[in-house]
């Protein structure tokens, strides 16, 4: 009896080893994991389009207008309205990846005012710093009067933020809000209406302008920045002179640059315009110049623009900015504001003087230098 219970328990044993010894998970709806396969290999791939360091196209957007400006009249109360031309440029520089993602972009304002008094002379100061929304900051006033107590520049932040990894399509299809006559198209998605409260279509026309207009750059660029330079010097008042009138202008010239740099602060591209605006009055204060007209930059007018026919070189400014923009790849910012330069007469103070440029480029090149530093300065 003993021998069968011994002989009972060795066949357990067998079978318990054999069991054992069966490989888990073998049933046919289950795939064994391959050899030297990483746990992560069988992921679906991360989209990294969109990432810094992968932008393959920069633009730079704009648009200008002179709608705010005022003749000189008299209110209800009798009281003097001062003329004042008031010109504002939206700006917008984007870089785009492959697939026409937004990576980077950056929107500023210039709302730049030149104010005459009633005997139509300029009283503001031709050479002061003429600064944007974003360079103002605080001081631009706006968190006084918003429901969500955000400055201007903070809710641009805001924007641009959303609009990262965004097609120019889905930026445009964003659903908007009218919130009063002048806040036509405020944001309405729930990731903004915390956020952004200004009408924001000018600055959405400004990134798709960018894409349009975009242009293919080298390999490597890892930031994008905006630069810009303000001036209103060419502004003029009324004047008579030997029986002669001159006309009261405010003129607000308004250089732009998108440029991408790589991550040792080289150029890889840029893009450089000019909306050289003028706001025309009569020897009343009555504005004559047509407030509703497309205003269009250096770039933009082509050979309207009208320079070839005064060129000693016979080059259109579009072309000679497209020959100045090409010199400037590769080169740091250091490199491009050392260029020497040479004085050609009393209007062109700062004219390239190295034989690469001397048979392209004839125009004073302080400003656009000035703008491609900026942009180095506030790349992101």
């Amino acid at each position: 009896m003993k021998k069968v219970f011994s002989i009972f328990l060795v066949l357990i044993l067998m079978v318990s080893m054999l069991a054992g010894c069966t490989p888990k998970n073998t049933s046919s709806n289950d795939t064994p994991p391959a050899e030297n396969t990483s746990p992560n290999e069988n992921k679906p791939v991360e989209d990294t389009s969109s990432k810094d360091g992968n932008i393959v196209k920069i633009g730079l957007g704009h648009s200008t207008s002179i709608g705010k400006s005022k003749d000189l009249a008299v209110d209800k109360d009798g009281k003097d309205i001062l003329p004042v031309g008031q010109v504002d440029t939206v700006i917008a520089a984007v870089g785009f990846d492959k697939d026409g993602k937004v990576v980077k972009v950056t929107i500023d304002t210039a709302q730049t005012k030149v104010n005459f008094d009633k005997d139509l002379k300029v009283t503001s100061d031709l050479t002061a710093e003429n600064k944007t929304k974003v360079e103002l900051k605080d001081d631009y006033g706006m968190v006084k009067a918003s429901e969500i107590k955000k400055e201007w520049y903070q809710q641009i932040e805001e924007l641009e933020k959303w609009m990262i990894g965004k097609t120019v399509d889905e930026i445009k299809s964003m659903k908007v809000k009218e919130r009063d006559e002048s806040h036509k198209s405020v944001p309405d998605v729930p990731e903004l209406t915390s956020l952004v409260t200004v009408t924001v279509e000018g600055y959405i026309a400004a990134v798709e302008e960018a894409y349009k207009t975009a242009v293919e750059i080298g390999s490597g660029a890892e930031k994008l920045g905006l630069g810009h330079e303000i001036s209103i010097g060419k502004s003029k008042g009324l004047e008579v002179k030997d029986g002669k009138e001159t006309l009261p202008v405010a003129q607000v010239d308004t250089v732009m640059a998108a440029t991408a740099f790589d991550k040792d602060g080289k150029v890889v591209g840029t893009i450089i315009d000019n909306a050289q605006t003028k706001v025309q009055f009569d020897n009343k204060g009555i504005i004559t110049t047509d407030k509703n007209a497309e205003i269009k930059t250096k770039i933009e007018l082509g050979d309207a623009y009208g320079m070839k026919k005064a060129s000693t070189i016979g080059k259109e400014w579009f072309e000679q900015i497209a020959e100045f923009e090409k010199w400037m790849v590769g080169k740091s910012v250091d490199e491009i504001k050392a260029l020497k330069v040479k004085e050609r007469d009393e209007s062109h103070k700062h004219v390239p003087d190295i034989p690469e440029l001397t048979s392209t480029v004839t125009v004073t090149v302080e400003g656009y230098i000035a703008a491609v530093a900026e942009a180095y300065a506030n790349a992101k």
